[in-house]
């Protein structure tokens, strides 16, 4: 791991956003997964009141230049928008590296984070969940033994 070295890395950005007041929850939980599949980096959603004091949502959608079509074509088929609009915008990341741990019961994938002076790591939850549901424990005691897995290893 290069945790001591001071990387700063930026890239650009699109910002996609879009206004709806006539979609469920569901659905906008049904259109986020779609928007990822099309190729969105993150997606999340804001309450709002719109015009004539309605409750409703505002969608943003991040991606990359290379995939802001097929985005946008998701935008418009899964939810019920009739506008999006766009920001362009820097953005400040971390370097990223990745790790697995081997244990009996299945990978726990590991993100380590670092620059700008700072670092960390997080064991995927999904991978953590996986073990919890199977050995009939918490997270935090997945975690734990995932732990002593990677300490064997060293």
């Amino acid at each position: 791991m290069t945790a001591d070295i001071d990387l700063e890395l930026n890239d650009e950005i699109s910002e996609l956003s879009a206004n709806v007041d006539d979609m469920t929850a569901e659905e906008i939980g049904y259109a986020f997964d779609r928007l990822l599949e099309a190729g969105a980096v993150d997606v999340y959603a804001l309450p709002a009141v719109m015009k004539k004091n309605r409750p409703g949502t505002i969608l943003n959608v991040l991606c990359r230049e290379d995939k802001k079509q097929d985005v946008i074509r998701a935008m418009f088929k899964h939810t019920r928008t009739i506008g999006i609009r766009e920001k362009l915008m820097s953005r400040y990341i971390l370097k990223r590296e990745f790790e697995t741990i081997e244990t009996p019961d299945g990978d726990v994938n590991v993100k380590h984070v670092f620059g700008y002076g700072t670092s960390r790591e997080k064991l995927e939850y999904d991978d953590l969940a996986a073990i919890a549901s199977k050995r009939g424990i918490s997270i935090a005691e997945a975690r734990q033994y995932a732990e002593s897995f990677r300490k064997q290893d060293k």
